[in-house]
């Protein structure tokens, strides 16, 4: 049994799980919160039950498989916390634009409007669970805050806008997430 698959998930108010059955192999849990609702399918060698306001797993000794159950186990009940932390308070990811002449600025709620020293300007098209807000105060950094119920996409877009100007090791110029810490390069040096 996983350790961390053991501990029960505490259910916050206004937070409905229902679980389908697929097929023999799969069932889905679906939770259903303030942000959204979130799918996910479970393999059957780990069962899920709802016990008043705590979801509980456990291995199915039953189930056949090639699976690591104890790592199934563990990975299910983090993916259905995320989940459920997900519908109620969401999650939220922040990268900081560094770099003279970088824009970023939102063009409507699902376009961002980036000028990152290319030829061209970069328009990126956000999710529809995904949210961003782009500040900047002046003589400071342009920050976006990515925020959304499903944590994996969060993670997903706000690594995707990263990758557009990744930072450069010699000035620091670039998308950087805000708590990342980025050693630079010493340049060339005329020393002898």
């Amino acid at each position: 049994m996983s350790k961390i698959g053991r501990l029960p998930i505490s259910i916050p108010e206004g937070v409905v799980i229902t679980i389908n059955k697929k097929n023999e192999d799969f069932f889905s849990v679906v939770v259903k919160g303030k942000l959204g609702e979130l799918q996910q399918d479970v393999h059957a060698c780990v069962n899920v039950n709802v016990e008043g306001n705590n979801v509980c797993l456990s291995v199915n000794e039953n189930k056949q498989t090639s699976l690591d159950k104890s790592a199934m186990h563990g990975l299910y009940r983090m993916l259905i916390n995320n989940m459920i932390v997900g519908v109620s308070t969401g999650f939220s990811r922040s990268l900081d634009l560094i770099g003279v002449g970088y824009k970023a600025a939102k063009l409507n709620d699902r376009v961002l409007d980036l000028d990152l020293g290319f030829s061209h300007k970069v328009y990126f098209v956000l999710p529809e669970n995904v949210s961003a807000v782009v500040s900047a105060e002046k003589g400071k950094n342009i920050n976006v805050t990515l925020s959304g119920c499903d944590k994996q996409m969060v993670g997903l877009v706000a690594a995707k806008i990263r990758s557009l100007r990744k930072v450069e090791p010699y000035k620091g110029k670039g998308f950087r997430y805000s708590d990342e810490v980025v050693k630079l390069k010493v340049g060339k040096t005329a020393t002898k």
